[in-house]
């Protein structure tokens, strides 16, 4: 299954309890990754939308306004077209504290139904770009991106409907931890029916997490509830990669001298690609990508963690663990793909925020 069908699946339908207080805060998690954007909120709903944006008006007028797929948005005096668009490329160093990942986190918050709410936001940065070899943090990186989601993004657009006025969603709160140090908040933190508690056995036992993200692998290793930074870090390889290949291949193939973002997208979920209207199999393109993608994470992987013997589980999550569960089935005897991986992030980002922060920090 393609890392867009993962997270589509994961998608889960309103709740049927009464709608929230509009001027209450919301709290939010919310895993801002290169290729897609995933939002946990407090009442278990999931949503995710596709990291994808780019400068400049949409110019599309839709016949029918249900069937708007590009939103515009404004901020720093630029305008902004996100969804259906052929988006710029996430994959800089830069781009966490950038206007375009302002943009396409305003859009994910809209997709979520929060037009016109305040949020307090918990989001994450790669192990590499959040702490140097040595542990100590990259605060300038921090600090940048913590402070660029407080900035104003106001919508241009309504949302689905030109009756219904879209509203922007503020940002009272936000703080930044490591994206794959999330998912062992949501591996430790258990929610239950009588409320929330610490496994205790998690809690104590040394577990590595891979994250397969968009642009980057991130591994984290936990022993004693410490960071071990030895066999830390970030791999700047992912499933935008892969994309990236195809597109290389596809156009060598083909004779081609460019494809729009969209359409390679589509290719690779598909393992299809429509030219000239007609269908073409491109599925011996793609097991080659993927092929070379999995080869290298394999050998980062093993030089990262080894064997994994001291380990008492190797737990892999984001959207690339999912959509490569066949392929990385079998690195280890103690591993595990967390449920929904692609949402891992964002839900220990969301139990941070509620169980972790310090409520006198967040004003509460």
């Amino acid at each position: 299954m393609s890392e867009n069908s993962q997270i589509n699946q994961a998608q889960k339908e309103p709740s049927q309890e009464p709608p929230p207080d509009p001027m209450a805060v919301c709290p939010v998690g919310l895993d801002d990754g290169y290729a897609y954007t995933k939002v946990a909120l407090a009442d278990g709903r999931l949503f995710s939308v596709p990291s994808r944006a780019r400068i400049g008006a949409a110019g599309v007028t839709w016949i029918r306004a249900q069937e708007q797929r590009i939103f515009e948005y404004e901020t720093d005096g630029a305008i902004y077209s996100v969804g259906a668009v052929d988006g710029e490329e996430t994959s800089f160093d830069e781009y966490p504290g950038s206007a375009l990942n302002r943009v396409i986190v305003q859009h994910a918050l809209q997709e979520a139904g929060l037009s016109g709410r305040s949020v307090h936001l918990v989001t994450g940065l790669p192990v590499g770009a959040y702490y140097r070899n040595d542990g100590q943090l990259l605060q300038g990186g921090i600090d940048q991106k913590r402070d660029s989601l407080k900035l104003t993004v106001d919508p241009r657009s309504a949302m689905r409907s030109r009756q219904k006025p879209t509203l922007k969603v503020s940002v009272a709160f936000h703080e930044v931890i490591p994206e794959a140090l999330a998912a062992w908040y949501d591996h430790v933190i258990v929610l239950q029916a009588d409320g929330v508690t610490l496994d205790a056995d998690r809690l104590s036992a040394p577990i590595a997490i891979v994250d397969i993200g968009g642009r980057t692998t991130d591994y984290v290793v936990v022993q004693d509830q410490g960071i071990v930074h030895g066999s830390s870090g970030s791999l700047n390889r992912g499933m935008l990669h892969l994309k990236s290949r195809v597109a290389d291949l596809v156009q060598e193939q083909f004779d081609l001298t460019g494809l729009g973002e969209q359409s390679i997208a589509r290719a690779v979920d598909r393992q299809q690609l429509r030219l000239h209207g007609r269908d073409h199999d491109i599925s011996t393109l793609v097991a080659t990508a993927k092929r070379e993608l999995v080869e290298l994470l394999y050998g980062e992987t093993r030089r990262k963690l080894g064997l994994g013997a001291e380990l008492d589980q190797v737990l892999f999550v984001g959207g690339g663990s999912a959509a490569l569960a066949a392929d990385i089935g079998n690195w280890f005897p103690n591993q595990t793909i967390a449920d929904h991986a692609a949402f891992a992030n964002a839900r220990g980002m969301l139990k941070y925020l509620q169980f972790v922060c310090d409520d006198v920090e967040r004003g509460f």
